[in-house]
């Protein structure tokens, strides 16, 4: 037995059953609070240290004990004047039990993190009973459908490669569209979260995390109705363009991080650009208010299944293009696939790189292209739909960063490679081993 090392698990269980007693003292729990949580903690440590002489039974027999004396307390509870409904102190109670045994067991740093999050999940109840009150059916329709996108139809895949080149991988093809659909449904709640007078800068943030291009079809046609909103539209398609290279660095950092540090220079000296082009679009126009228009709901099973085509023809395409055309044809591709969207691009060649089927130098200037196609891609939706008020503003910033694009393809170093024509040196992917989804994650 070791005296101190129990003593100091003991006093980390007092200290997490203190927390959160701590949070129900506040509350005004009528059926445990401060010392009693302290004390429930400290049974389950003491419980599990006995368990390891005395047998797992004594570890039930406390638990059992704490249920008992939470229903006794609920029965003393109901024959008061004042109860408070729901049975979220009697749960937190059996859950702090186990916490404090499985600090004899298992990781301290896991009861720690578990602790803090029982703390913050009983204070946030005004918050989230609040938010699911604001819910309208559509905000539980999307909830919901992105469970079935990611909970749902992403286990049951097979994951194996199947089609041209062994390329093309169901689960991580699903994984992929999994990725993506979360982080514009991220961007979808904070809309619903802080409302449609978000302001021009919050406004131009989450329009870019949801969708850059959509962001600009919409002010592009609001200025154009509205002479007054060219100066507001200007901001948020700048800086919803600019969230853009944040985004294309998440997706590289999500799907292959090893080769993040490869990839990540060109990308970050594109997303400085546009960010100082932002500031000053900012500095000109920092008192003009907007309104995000109402955005689709990403999480809706159509879309998901367009990219995840999209995506799939995407990733084929590269392949071939490598095989048949070397850098040229990825390249091409990268032009074409990056008009209307840069996810389908970023993570297939990110995911070719991190695993020897191409160059970091042929990835990076295929995302490169794709940018600068994007870019001139939303200039024409400007020059369509915007009128020309809003071109004069948005075509100069757009080719500034355009230029640095260009600047940044020619002439940013490749070490170790004499030549971006990667495909000559490499063999085709034929000869290059196929990964399942899993051994892709480890």
């Amino acid at each position: 037995m070791n005296v101190h090392s129990d003593l100091v698990t003991l006093g980390i269980s007092l200290a997490l059953g203190l927390l959160v007693g701590m949070q129900r003292e506040h509350s005004k729990s009528q059926v445990a609070g401060f010392r009693t949580f302290a004390l429930i903690t400290v049974l389950g440590t003491l419980c599990a240290l006995l368990a390891q002489s005395l047998g797992g039974w004594i570890v039930v027999a406390g638990l059992v004990g704490v249920s008992l004396a939470m229903a006794m307390a609920n029965i003393i509870k109901l024959r008061t004047p004042v109860t408070e409904s729901g049975a979220t102190t009697e749960v937190a109670g059996l859950v702090m039990f186990i916490i404090g045994a499985y600090l004899v067991y298992g990781s301290t740093q896991v009861a720690v993190v578990l602790t803090g999050a029982v703390a913050v999940l009983l204070y946030a109840k005004p918050i989230m009973h609040g938010l699911v009150r604001r819910m309208a059916e559509p905000d539980m329709r999307a909830i919901m459908q992105w469970v079935l996108i990611a909970l749902v139809i992403l286990p049951i895949l097979p994951d194996r490669p199947y089609g041209p080149f062994q390329s093309l991988n169901p689960r991580e093809i699903w994984w992929i569209v999994v990725l993506v659909v979360s982080i514009s449904f991220a961007g979808y709640i904070a809309l619903k979260l802080f409302g449609q007078n978000a302001g021009a800068v919050l406004a131009g943030l989450l329009g870019g995390v949801i969708s850059s291009t959509a962001t600009t079809v919409s002010y592009a046609r609001r200025s154009a109705t509205d002479p007054a909103h060219v100066n507001a539209a200007t901001l948020v398609i700048m800086l919803a363009s600019t969230v853009v290279y944040v985004r294309v660095l998440v997706e590289i950092g999500a799907v292959a991080r090893s080769v993040l540090p490869s990839l990540a220079g060109p990308i970050a000296i594109m997303l400085v650009a546009a960010a100082l082009l932002s500031f000053i679009v900012w500095l000109r126009n920092r008192k003009v208010q907007t309104e995000l228009p109402p955005q689709d709901d990403p999480s809706e099973l159509k879309a998901a299944i367009t990219f995840g085509i999209m995506y799939a023809l995407v990733t084929v395409a590269v392949a071939a293009a490598k095989h048949y055309f070397g850098s040229a044809g990825i390249y091409a591709v990268a032009g074409i696939s990056g008009l209307t969207d840069m996810d389908a691009i970023t993570l297939s060649t990110a995911q070719m790189v991190a695993h020897d089927q191409l160059a970091s130098d042929v990835a990076w200037r295929a995302i490169l292209i794709a940018a600068i196609a994007n870019l001139a891609f939303k200039t024409g939706i400007v020059a369509l739909l915007g009128g020309r008020a809003l071109l004069s503003k948005i075509a100069p910033l757009f080719g500034l960063n355009v230029a640095v694009g260009i600047i940044i393809f020619l002439w940013w170093p490749a070490p170790g490679v004499d030549s971006p024509d990667f495909a000559s040196t490499q063999p085709s992917l034929d000869s290059v081993r196929t990964f399942s989804f899993q051994e892709r994650l480890e």
